[in-house]
């Protein structure tokens, strides 16, 4: 079963919560990120990124950029921006995008469940993200970022958690510059910190990673570096749960530099073979069904459905993302690994099919492609089978911002 606990967050006071709240750290590159402060000395992002503290020409993963980001997180502390609640709470956070609200519970999760298998994967990371973030946690002492977990959920964690939403007052509640509603509440009473902590353990056998695989794993890392100075702390790491019920997952699209040697023509030739190519023209085509893709070349938009001969019925081979690989990346493309592949890149689908048709109209690209979300079931089968996504599979919002609630490990 799940083991999750309360914990002493380090949090804003609460005139510098919109502030000090940023976007997560790996959505954003230095250069954006140096934008995005501008004005706001408080942001988070010093911590996150705080390579946007030194010269542009200073290396982002040298250990002097760690440094300024423990210089930083220290200054905001002794300002009197952040401090440390000084009992153990979960924290209940609510986001609202576009009118959809959807509710998480702060707390932190047992490493040892997540070597355990308990918190499920389904992805694979990636050896130099996992560094970045290790050297960070191990300079700060701290987990800025955290790890977005689902569970199938249940009705009495449903119940209290609505339950203390409807009658205590929030501690944040604020509308961001990109108009989405953060509210968050103090979750500080005995009685109920331990009706939770039970119904995790003796009713939710499993939770999954839906979004944040590398510091989770960068987390375990650290514990195993620590060692014998490992603290209790350390045991554990930053997590948002939230019931499946509540949760959104965008579509994750691709572009692509090059055909191959293929003109257009040739390419849609060849997708004849595996798909049912028609033109849709110049109006963006966005998937309303599994195994649909849109594709935009040379100025319009295609509509392929797959044919039965593309995929499978076991939890891998049905995901549309399989399909594209096995059928239009490998075979055609020659791209053969998407996570090192340097002639394929992902845009997420909060960022519409219009930035799919920029970076082809501009030259940048050759073609994009649009696909149909994965499900969280699709989610959850995967995982339980032991198996993984291909990369960059799911695109979750919104996002949790980073600087609310924060773990120390030491």
């Amino acid at each position: 079963m799940s083991i999750i606990k309360p914990f002493k967050a380090l949090r804003p006071e609460v005139q510098f919560a919109k502030q000090v709240a940023s976007r997560p750290y790996d959505v954003l590159n230095s250069a954006e990120a140096r934008v995005e402060i501008q004005g706001n000395p408080h942001s988070f992002l010093n911590i996150t990124k705080s390579e946007i503290s030194l010269p542009e020409t200073v290396d982002i993963h040298t250990q002097i950029v760690y440094e300024k980001a423990k210089e930083n997180l220290e200054f905001f502390i002794s300002r009197n921006i952040l401090f440390q609640d000084n009992k153990e709470c979960y924290y209940v956070y609510q986001l609202i995008m576009n009118g959809k609200s959807q509710t998480g519970l702060v707390c932190v999760s047992s490493l040892d469940d997540y070597e355990n298998n308990i918190i499920k994967k389904h992805e694979f990371t990636r050896p130099e993200k996992e560094q970045d973030r290790i050297n960070h946690i191990k300079t700060t002492g701290a987990q800025t970022g955290n790890v977005f977990l689902a569970y199938r959920n249940n009705d009495e964690v449903d119940a209290i958690i609505e339950n203390w939403k409807n009658v205590k007052s929030p501690i944040y509640d604020f509308v961001a510059d990109d108009e989405i509603k953060h509210t968050i509440w103090v979750i500080n009473d005995d009685e109920t910190i331990a009706k939770i902590f039970n119904l995790f353990d003796t009713q939710i056998p499993s939770t999954y990673i839906a979004d944040g695989h590398h510091r989770a794993a960068s987390a375990a890392k650290v514990r195993q570096a620590l060692g014998e100075n490992k603290t209790p702390a350390s045991e554990y790491f930053l997590t948002t749960l939230f019931p499946s019920n509540q949760l959104y997952i965008m579509d994750y699209n691709r572009v692509v530099k090059d055909l191959n040697g293929l003109s257009a023509v040739e390419f849609l030739e060849k997708l004849n073979e595996k798909f049912i190519v028609r033109l849709i023209g110049n109006e963006a085509y966005k998937p309303t069904v599994l195994h649909t893709f849109g594709l935009y070349v040379d100025g319009n938009w295609y509509k392929l459905t797959s044919r039965e001969n593309t995929y499978t019925n076991d939890p891998i081979g049905i995901l549309d993302v399989t399909i594209l690989q096995e059928n239009i990346f490998t075979p055609l493309l020659n791209i053969v690994d998407q996570r090192t592949d340097k002639r394929v890149d992902f845009v997420g689908g909060i960022r519409g099919l219009g930035e799919l048709e920029k970076r082809v109209n501009s030259g940048e690209m050759a073609a994009a492609i649009s696909l149909y979300p994965v499900t969280i079931n699709q989610l959850f089968d995967i995982a339980d089978s032991g198996n993984v996504m291909p990369p960059k599979s799911t695109w979750f919002e919104p996002k949790l911002r980073d600087g609310l609630l924060t773990h120390l490990i030491y």
